[in-house]
């Protein structure tokens, strides 16, 4: 589970995160909304260590960021907004690079079952400084599923991809988080409608809505979003 309590962020006089508060639980997939400047990544570093809150607490799988932030880092796959990667290694390269600092077993076969699972095969023979955005995404969201971490925190991990790579890439996280949790945020409805169990919208660093995703349409949560963070 990720528990997060009343967690604030301030940079100067800026509130990032103002007394945020919230809980996800596994299988559910959460969409985080918010316009530009909202807060949505600063409380995805926070959650991921790299970024201490200025007050409040948040425990992923029961272990404290601030008492056990190593342990962490241990269950949590995460795919940064500003993808990083090596682009002089290949794509194998970088993907059994990865998995040996995760420690995971058997590295060649997870790297390959990442390949298949998120499609990279036709690329996967090439250096990362060749790929498409769309397929270095891909390569990021390997990376963060490497070690089968129970929780995956995303950041607009749809970025660049093509329409036919968007429906894969769903799949791919909607099966993934039927077992996990997963946390991503994104500013498409339409991803919120197709992926997502749960919306959470915030703005100006607050939460103003926390839904549960039924028949509600992405035209319809777009109408709310506008009215809510205008």
């Amino acid at each position: 589970m990720i528990e997060i309590k009343n967690i604030t962020k301030v940079y100067g006089e800026q509130r990032a995160l103002d007394d945020v508060s919230f809980s996800v639980a596994e299988g559910e997939i959460v969409g985080l909304l918010g316009p530009n400047g909202a807060g949505k990544s600063t409380l995805m570093k926070v959650l991921t260590c790299f970024l201490p809150p200025t007050s409040g607490e948040a425990w992923i799988c029961g272990n404290s960021i601030f008492d056990n932030p190593l342990e962490v880092r241990r269950c949590i796959g995460y795919l940064p907004e500003h993808n990083p990667l090596y682009l002089d290694m290949y794509v194998r390269e970088f993907l059994s690079f990865s998995a040996g600092l995760c420690k995971v077993k058997n590295v060649k076969q997870r790297v390959e079952e990442m390949i298949e699972l998120t499609g990279l095969a036709p690329e996967s023979n090439k250096k990362i400084a060749q790929l498409s955005k769309g397929y270095r995404q891909r390569v990021g969201l390997a990376q963060a599923m490497i070690h089968d971490p129970q929780v995956l925190i995303l950041d607009e991990p749809t970025t660049g991809l093509d329409p036919n790579q968007l429906e894969e890439i769903r799949t791919v996280i909607r099966n993934v988080g039927k077992s996990k949790i997963v946390l991503l945020s994104t500013h498409i409805m339409q991803e919120v409608e197709a992926m997502c169990s749960r919306a959470i919208i915030i703005n100006h660093g607050k939460i103003v809505s926390d839904d549960k995703l039924g028949h509600i349409t992405s035209a319809e949560l777009t109408e709310k979003f506008h009215k809510l963070t205008v």
